[in-house]
């Protein structure tokens, strides 16, 4: 019952699954500016080098950001395009949710610890939000989980650090970017990884989610908005 995950978050990456949470494959890239033409060829990547075809997929998952509109788009419209073709189910988790699970699991944080997970949102600003660990799943090969307890926001690193970011334990490319705010804990991952996207979405159905939506997360309005109508000069 192998499970796609595409994230455009932060990198370009695509990971594959197995239904005990197990990664069968994965293809990343740092490129910010060519979304739409990398995706596409790493998961045709990341298929056959799990000898997987297509039509064996039971889901999609994608990471709904926080993250800038562009990159982010191109991944959620990805997912739901594949997802429609095949007829299966598209599921949304958070990229920064992915980042946290990830950051628990490599630092083998304990229960009731909590971290900050942090990305970069451009213009000097990050996307943040704060975790709790929470106890282990049933299905422990799913890995851990974790408890949204503030956030997600877009603001400077120094208002994030003074607010949901204090007593947290700094994780992610945006806590290294603006380490004289934030400390990044050496050890954890700088960017989500889409196979704890599946993972997460695994484990939250099987916990009894109904739905899992894809609606983005761009805290921000787009850059670019349609121009406002003019008025007609009366007669």
């Amino acid at each position: 019952m192998p499970v796609i995950a595409l994230d455009t978050s932060a990198a370009v990456a695509v990971s594959l699954i197995d239904e005990s949470g197990r990664a069968l494959a994965s293809r990343s890239t740092p490129e910010q500016r060519r979304h739409a033409e990398l995706l596409a060829p790493m998961i045709v990547d990341v298929l056959a080098e799990a000898g997987v075809d297509r039509g064996d997929l039971t889901a999609v998952v994608v990471g709904t950001g926080p993250a800038p509109f562009t990159g982010l788009r191109v991944g959620l419209v990805t997912a739901r395009t594949l997802a429609f073709a095949l007829s299966i189910p598209v599921h949304g988790v958070s990229s920064l949710d992915a980042l946290a699970v990830g950051a628990a699991r490599a630092l083998a944080l304990e229960p009731g610890a909590e971290l900050l997970a942090v990305t970069d949102a451009r213009r000097r600003e990050v996307y943040a939000a704060r975790y709790r660990v929470a106890a282990a799943p049933a299905h422990a090969a799913h890995g851990p989980l974790v408890e949204l307890v503030d956030g997600p926001v877009v603001d400077t690193p120094q208002a994030v650090a003074e607010s949901i970011g204090q007593g947290a334990l700094a994780v992610g490319a945006g806590a290294s970017l603006y380490g004289e705010h934030l400390s990044a804990a050496a050890g954890a991952p700088a960017n989500p990884d889409p196979a704890d996207l599946a993972r997460l979405a695994l484990a939250r159905l099987a916990a009894g989610a109904g739905t899992l939506p894809t609606e983005p997360l761009y805290l921000r309005r787009p850059d670019v908005v349609p121009p406002a109508e003019r008025k007609r000069a009366s007669a």
